[in-house]
């Protein structure tokens, strides 16, 4: 039996299972190389059996490599890569060499899929990257423009600033439920498609872990990662319950455990394919991977295992915040120190008179005119002006949506915050301004969906005639918990 198909757009027609190449990196990791043409022959295997599409990124190891070897044996199979840059400037030629390097190392004159992942969305160079790839895609460097990690909210800010997305790549298992929320409802509505990873939880997700002890350890990358998910979603025994109901129906239709939890991921409207992990040379599962498309979840075996969620704790936030705020949930834990590192964009300029007084400043045109700053922190208190969704020095962002533009207001009154030694968590009061009441619902939204876990104080006004094409206006204040911030720099 060969895997279902799926066509993600007209021309692009992938294999519902995609062979995830991020193990390769976990192989590699002790300093010993990939043999690269041995490893090609089994992706090859892979192709040969139906398992044609695979998936990589520009830092999992030699995986970009083995897959351009691989391709000019097996020429019809799709090539899926993500780039991964460190925030910073995205100009043009700092996006058209990163997509270079890309198709460079695969061998390539067109990427088939480009997927794009941003470290924090408080950085906001994330646009300009978004529309530099859009111009490469016109220019048949790139065949279709992905995302990976994003939430609902920055994925509908793309869509409403005419970027052409395709994909959006994220956590999807029966633990890690979140895309089955807000991310497939804009993606139904917006015929965008997940591709969905973690869908085993590094293996967790097999007969081989069912009523069998934690493990204390966990030797690879992907196991470790994924040991913590379990743990957040309410721990060992919570788990044992979800591998059980899964194991009766395995049994029932005569396939294995782990094609239960792929088959529920999969059975998900806005899926367009599971990425199953593939160690090149060790573990080989397409036989079992095949087994998916053998049966199909009755609503006996849905209740069943609706009956075993009951018992998890929900994994907080959405789609990708497991990068980008506490808990962070990845391989190497606590991202805090790597995302403190990224440098901001706003320019802080001490006070001359005052030795407890700080401004920050964004660069905007109308700062200067207007003789005013984004921010201005005094002692322990941090004042954010109104702010709205320009982009650089005059882009009105998504001038069509108070939702996506209050989605980039926020970020950015974030970042000043951040860049003044605050946290978000630290605001305490907002003030938004709509320009119409068909703006309130949208703007709530996004204010809801950013202060989730710690609602500040806020008040919304329908303000009417905004200036231009902005349709919604943000102010906020907070105070520093605790004083000095170590984020500040200050003693």
């Amino acid at each position: 039996m060969t895997p279902d198909r799926y066509d993600l757009t007209p021309t692009l027609n992938i294999s519902r299972v995609l062979t995830g190449l991020w193990q390769v990196a976990d192989q590699e990791k002790d300093g010993d190389a990939s043999d690269l043409d041995a490893a090609a022959e089994a992706l090859v295997a892979y192709a040969d059996a139906g398992f044609d599409t695979f998936d990589m990124a520009d830092h999992y190891g030699s995986a970009e490599l083995i897959a351009g070897r691989a391709l000019k044996k097996a020429p019809s199979a799709r090539a899926f890569t993500k780039w991964c840059p460190e925030p910073g400037p995205m100009t043009p030629e700092i996006v058209r060499a990163g997509v270079q390097d890309r198709l460079d190392r695969l061998g390539v004159d067109c990427v088939d899929l480009l997927q794009f992942h941003w470290w924090t969305f408080e950085h906001p160079a994330w646009l300009d990257a978004l529309h530099e790839l859009t111009k490469l895609r016109a220019e048949g460097l790139i065949g279709e423009i992905g995302v990976t990690n994003f939430d609902a909210a920055h994925l509908l800010l793309a869509l409403e600033e005419d970027i052409p997305v395709v994909s959006n790549q994220v956590s999807f298992s029966l633990i890690d439920r979140r895309a089955a929320g807000d991310l497939t409802k804009l993606c139904t509505e917006r015929n965008v498609r997940l591709l969905a990873y973690g869908t085993l939880l590094g293996g967790f997700l097999s007969e081989r872990w069912l009523d069998k002890p934690r493990p204390a350890v966990v030797a690879d990358w992907s196991g470790s990662k994924y040991l913590r998910f379990i743990d957040t979603a309410g721990g060992w025994d919570t788990f044992q319950a979800v591998l059980t109901a899964a194991s009766r129906i395995a049994k029932k239709h005569g396939v294995s455990l782990s094609n239960v939890a792929s088959r529920w991921v999969l059975e998900h409207a806005s899926v367009a394919g599971v990425i199953v992990g593939a160690r090149l040379g060790e573990n080989e599962h397409r036989a079992d991977n095949a087994q998916l498309f053998s049966f199909a979840l009755d609503a006996e075996d849905k209740a069943r295992l609706e009956t075993a969620f009951a018992k998890t704790t929900r994994i907080p936030g959405d789609c990708g915040d497991e990068y980008r705020q506490p808990p962070f949930l990845t391989a190497s834990g606590d991202l805090s120190h790597h995302l403190s590192e990224i440098p901001t964009t706003l320019e802080v300029v001490q006070d001359a008179e005052v030795a407890d007084r700080r401004r920050a400043f964004t660069g905007s045109k109308w700062e200067p005119i207007a003789g005013y700053c984004r921010a201005i922190r005094d002692g322990d208190r941090i004042l954010v002006s109104g702010t709205t969704a320009t982009h650089g020095l005059d882009h009105t962002v998504a001038p069509g949506s108070a939702q996506a533009q209050a989605t980039y207001i926020l970020d950015k009154i974030a970042s000043a915050v951040t860049a003044l030694g605050g946290k978000p968590s630290d605001i305490l009061r907002t003030r938004m301004y709509v320009r119409g009441e068909e703006d309130i619902m949208g703007a709530s939204l996004a204010h809801g969906r950013f202060f989730g876990r710690t609602p500040p104080a806020n008040t919304t006004f329908y303000a009417g005639g905004l200036v231009g094409d902005f349709r919604i206006e943000i102010e906020a204040e907070a105070v520093v918990c605790g004083g000095k911030s170590e984020a500040s720099g200050e003693a």
